[in-house]
């Protein structure tokens, strides 16, 4: 259950209005797009990638299409 605080000023009227958040600018900058971080992890899950499909050829004899197409 909710209860509703109120705050009284010095002049004994209530003041029930909502209280405002404190605005604030992100100090990190912009996340998005072709940053640094995003282009090495995309390197990076490439490669694992790349390493996992020929991992796959290897242990089974097909590449990948083959082994969509046998199914």
């Amino acid at each position: 259950m909710r209860t509703n605080t109120s705050i009284i000023d010095d002049q004994g009227l209530m003041n029930n209005f909502a209280i405002e958040p404190k605005v604030y600018i992100d100090e990190q900058g912009d996340r998005t797009g072709f940053t640094p971080y995003a282009e090495l992890l995309n390197g990076r899950l490439a490669m694992i990638g790349f390493v996992s499909l020929i991992a796959l050829e290897v242990f089974t004899g097909h590449g990948i299409i083959g082994l969509l197409t046998s199914l």
